[in-house]
C-alpha cells in the first residue's frame, strides 16, 4: 500500500501536485464519476478542423470489406428490379413508344420522298425490337433518378455530413442532364443527322431501305451516348469537389480537352462524316465549360465568396433584350418569319 494513502495533503495518484484534504475528497469524487479515470480528453478528431469534425466522421457508416460487397450486390438488385418495374409498365404502351420512336426516319424518309416505311427482314426482328429491346431502353431513362439514388445511397456511408446535402442535387441534375441529353438527341443530333445520311445516296440510283433492326441500334447508341455525355458537369463538378482538378486547370488544358471531345465525338458518332461530327462535339464542348463554371462556385463557395450572381443576371438580361430588338427588327422590318425548324427564322 502507499504511504501517500489517507495522509492529508498527500499527492492525487496521477496528479503530480500537493493537495490539501478537503480538496483530495472532491478530487475521490470526480475520480468516481469519471470511472477513475483522471486521464484529460484528447484533442478533438480531424476531419472537421476542430469544429464538429468528430461529430461529422460519427455519423460515417465503417463497414468491412464483405459488407460494401454485399451493399453494392443489393443496390445493383434494386437498380435492376426499378428498370424491370419501368420496362413491365411500358410495355403497356408499347405502339405508342414505337410510333414515337420510328417518327424521326419516318419525317427523314417524307422529305426526302421516299415512303416513311421501315423494313422487317426477319419474323423475329419486330418482335425483339418493339415488345423487347424498346421497353427496356425506355425503363433506362424512366428509372434514372432511382438508379442514380442508388448509387448516391452506396457511396454516401463514406462521406462526411456536410457533403451528404449534395444527395438531391447530384440526383436532380444527374437525372435531368441525362434525360436533357436524350432530349436533344432525338429532336436535333438525330433527326438532322438521319436526313443527312439518307440525303446522300439520293439521285445516285440508291433507294433507302432500313431495317427496324439497324435504325433501332443506331437510335439506342445516339440516344444513350448523347445522354451520358450531358453527365459531363456533374462529373467536372465532383472532381473539383473532390480536390483531383482545378477551373484553373482545366482552363488552362482546354485546348487538349477539346481535342479529347472531338476524338470521343469521332469515335462515338455512328457514321463519319463532319456533319455529325459536329452536332455531336459542339453540345459537348458548351457542357466542358458549364462544368468548369460550376467547379469555379465549388471553388468561390470553399473560399467563403460569392460569385457575382445581381451582375451576371443584369448583363445576361441585357444581352437578351439586344437579341430580343434584333428579332423584332428582322421580323417587321425585313420579312421574316418563324418556322418551327432549324434555323427558326426565315426570310
Amino acid at each position: 500500500m502507499s504511504s501517500f494513502e489517507g495522509q492529508p495533503g498527500a499527492a492525487a495518484p496521477g496528479t503530480g501536485s500537493i493537495l490539501p484534504s478537503s480538496a483530495s475528497k472532491a478530487l475521490e469524487k470526480v475520480r468516481e464519476k469519471l470511472g477513475g479515470s483522471l486521464v484529460p480528453p484528447g484533442p478533438p478528431r480531424s476531419g472537421g478542423g476542430g469544429d464538429g469534425g468528430g461529430d461529422e466522421e460519427d455519423g460515417m457508416l465503417r463497414m468491412s470489406f464483405m459488407e460494401h460487397l454485399e451493399e453494392l450486390r443489393s443496390r445493383i438488385l434494386k437498380m435492376i428490379a426499378g428498370i424491370i418495374v419501368a420496362a413491365v409498365a411500358s410495355l403497356a404502351f408499347c405502339q405508342q413508344l414505337w410510333n414515337f420512336v420510328r417518327q424521326p426516319a419516318a419525317e427523314a424518309l417524307t422529305t426526302l420522298g421516299y415512303k416513311p416505311d421501315l423494313v422487317a427482314i426477319t419474323p423475329m426482328e419486330q418482335f425483339n425490337v418493339i415488345w423487347f429491346k424498346m421497353p427496356f431502353i425506355c425503363a433506362i431513362f424512366i428509372s434514372s433518378p432511382w438508379i442514380l439514388y442508388q448509387i448516391w445511397a452506396f457511396i454516401s456511408p463514406g462521406l462526411y455530413r456536410r457533403e451528404r446535402r449534395w444527395a438531391a442535387p447530384f440526383i436532380l441534375c444527374s437525372a435531368g442532364l441525362f434525360i436533357l441529353g436524350g432530349v436533344f438527341a432525338y429532336f436535333v443530333i438525330f433527326r438532322y443527322g438521319l436526313t443527312f445520311l439518307l440525303s446522300i445516296g439520293q439521285g445516285n440510283g440508291v433507294v433507302p431501305m432500313v431495317t427496324i433492326t439497324e435504325y433501332f441500334d443506331l437510335f439506342v447508341n445516339v440516344m444513350l451516348g448523347v445522354g451520358l455525355v450531358f453527365e459531363m458537369p456533374v462529373i467536372i463538378f465532383f472532381l473539383t469537389l473532390l480536390r483531383i482538378v482545378s477551373p484553373m486547370f482545366l482552363l488552362r488544358h482546354s485546348r487538349y480537352a477539346i481535342l479529347a471531345i472531338f476524338i470521343i465525338a469521332a469515335i462515338v458518332t455512328p457514321t463519319p462524316d463532319v456533319f455529325n461530327l459536329m452536332l455531336f462535339a459542339t453540345p459537348m464542348c458548351l457542357l466542358f465549360y458549364v462544368g468548369i463554371f460550376a467547379g469555379y462556385l465549388v471553388v468561390l463557395h470553399r473560399e467563403n465568396r460569392r460569385f457575382p450572381w445581381r451582375t451576371t443576371i443584369l448583363i445576361g438580361l441585357g444581352v437578351l433584350m439586344l437579341l430580343a430588338g434584333a428579332l423584332y427588327l428582322a421580323i417587321t422590318k425585313y420579312g421574316f418569319h418563324l418556322v418551327p425548324k432549324w434555323p427558326f427564322l426565315m426570310r
